[in-house]
């Protein structure tokens, strides 16, 4: 697969045109000599290079590249280009890692690797890996006089837009890994793209449009129909202001405390063992009930008002124009709600300068109103004009993300997602001999677990049930987005992704503990459990609580 899309210049013939013959082969170009060479490649601007040793930040010993491809200027008069970092280890273990970033990307995090196990000082650098990472082409800084829509002015440029998408990612790769195959003087023997949230986004759709340049990708918690899960946002700041008329206090923790252990009442045992974690999620879809927890009138710390309860079904059943035509999905009831991730994303933040809104009516109503409308929306950068521009979105008129005009030719869904989003089926990257590992946290607030469960089924059923064979899903109970809730949510599907690429072991389940410091399920501390692949249920079968050998995947 790797051969492929690389094709990079032979290794004598560019030493010798670089004038780095004799160099040892164990590293064949010195890292200081890096930096003003363009390889071959018309574009790219190499401005530093530096020989990095083990140090707080640093692993392992590296060479840290920095450097640009791309540069140009947008129709808005922006400058933009792919800024990126490439960190070069001095003990390479021959295989390389793209990390994609998260949010509205839009600066260049460190390219240490995260491989999302929940354990901070394990990276795929730390492991010998080659790392990449960009801004996936625009700088998020350059319009501060736009306060929190700054991050997303670049919706106003079409070719940023679809770098953002996807086209940085295809324009950095092959450039990445030339300049590791040039760096050391070998070929790479595996290559990775590694990302969550919008990063698992960024990795889903590779898959379908680089299908060849990736042996494995790990897609966390994967916002891969990220316009549409970002209408959500006002459909959820609608709901919510409705019950008083401050989003912030719509719901205190305790109501959603109240409504956590409302559905692990009803649905712990349906796994055959009451500890905490509802693995049985599809059998509590049908089995809770939120109107249960409905009192007479205001709320009481045993039940929620109407109003509540309304607004949390309402949710619950993701966002429909007047017709009733989904415009997104629908989301799991699961434990995770009474999380703090839970709380910040959707009803309240810590962050004064945020107004202490949460996430989705700050920085998710600039990116819906900017990026993931067509044509954009300018939006002033103030919480209270954010606000107001998800309370006034019309479901019937507002929701562009399929739309097209004569400057932006391509929808938000177009450059946002994989290119068979909805009717998937991966034949390049099945036939490439690609193999990609999903997991989703069925509390996700941000990207429905349901909607990816969706796209999972629908990718077995277009590969004739043997989707198993390249792509596997884990769905983690009471898991928000990303670790720290309720839920058993460390676990290594990296080295898992790695033994079925390299070796062609396919992973039968992943082994979970919860986090040191989880003040949600102290019980569950000292204990492993079982994440079984999509559609089958880790079920208790007898014998020792506390480990997950005494459950099987069924």
């Amino acid at each position: 697969m790797t051969s492929v899309w690389r094709n990079s210049v032979a290794l004598g013939t560019l030493l010798a045109a670089a004038g780095w013959a004799g160099v040892a082969q164990a590293q064949a170009i010195d890292c200081g000599q890096l930096v003003g060479h363009d390889f071959g490649v018309e574009d790219l601007v190499i401005a530093e290079a530096t020989p990095t040793p083990v140090g707080d930040e640093a692993p392992v010993a590296h060479c840290l590249v920095r450097g640009h491809v791309g540069e140009r200027t947008g129709i808005d008069g922006n400058i933009y280009k792919v800024s990126f970092e490439l960190r070069l280890p001095d003990d390479w273990n021959g295989r390389f890692v793209h990390q994609f970033n998260g949010g509205n990307d839009g600066t260049v995090v460190p390219a240490m690797g995260n491989l999302f196990n929940g354990d901070p000082a394990d990276s795929a650098l730390s492991r010998g890996y080659a790392v990449v990472s960009s801004d996936a082409g625009h700088d998020g800084s350059v319009h501060p006089e736009a306060g929190l829509a700054g991050g997303a002015k670049f919706g106003f440029d079409p070719e940023a837009r679809s770098d953002y998408g996807y086209g940085a990612v295809m324009k950095l790769n092959p450039v990445a890994t030339k300049l590791v195959e040039d760096y050391y003087g070998e070929a790479i023997a595996y290559s990775y793209g590694v990302g969550a949230s919008n990063g698992g986004r960024h990795a889903m759709v590779q898959a379908t449009r680089s299908p060849e340049a990736f042996d494995g990708i790990l897609a966390a918690f994967p916002g891969f129909n990220l316009p549409r899960a970002a209408i959500q946002h006002a459909w959820d700041i609608q709901s919510f202001k409705a019950i008083s008329g401050d989003v912030r206090t719509a719901f205190k923790p305790e109501d959603l405390k109240l409504v956590s252990d409302a559905v692990l009442n009803a649905c712990d045992s349906l796994d055959g063992l009451e500890d905490g974690v509802i693995a049985d999620s599809p059998a509590c879809q049908s089995t809770f009930d939120i109107s249960t927890l409905t009192c007479e009138g205001n709320a009481t710390e045993a039940c929620l008002s109407p109003a509540q309860v309304e607004a949390l079904r309402r949710i619950h059943a993701g966002p429909t124009n007047s017709k009733g035509e989904a415009l997104y999905s629908n989301w799991a009831w699961d434990r995770g709600i009474e999380s703090g991730d839970w709380r910040f994303w959707k009803l309240e933040s810590p962050i004064p300068p945020w107004d202490n809104m949460p996430l989705i009516a700050t920085m998710g109503a600039s990116s819906l109103a900017q990026i993931f409308s067509n044509p954009p929306v300018q939006v002033e950068g103030s919480p209270a004009a954010l606000e107001q521009f998800l309370l006034g979105y019309d479901f019937d008129t507002d929701a562009t993300v399929d739309a097209t005009d004569a400057t932006f030719t391509e929808s938000p869904m177009d450059f946002m997602t994989p290119t068979d989003v909805d009717n998937p089926e991966m034949a390049d990257f099945r036939d490439a001999g690609g193999k990609m590992i999903v997991f989703h946290g069925m509390s996700d607030p941000v990207f429905s677990a349901l909607d990816t469960i969706r796209w999972y089924e629908q990718l077995d059923a277009n590969n004739g049930g043997n989707a198993e064979d390249f792509a596997l899903l884990y769905t983690v109970p009471g898991m928000g987005h990303g670790s720290g809730s309720p839920a058993t949510d460390k676990f290594d599907a990296f080295t898992a992704l790695v033994e079925w690429v390299e070796n062609g072991t396919s992973p039968s389940h992943l082994v979970a503990t919860a986090t040191p410091d989880n003040q949600y399920v102290p019980d569950l501390i000292d204990a492993t459990r079982k994440l079984c692949p999509h559609p089958l249920v880790a079920r208790y079968a007898g014998g020792d609580e506390k480990s997950h050998e005494s459950f099987t995947c069924e």
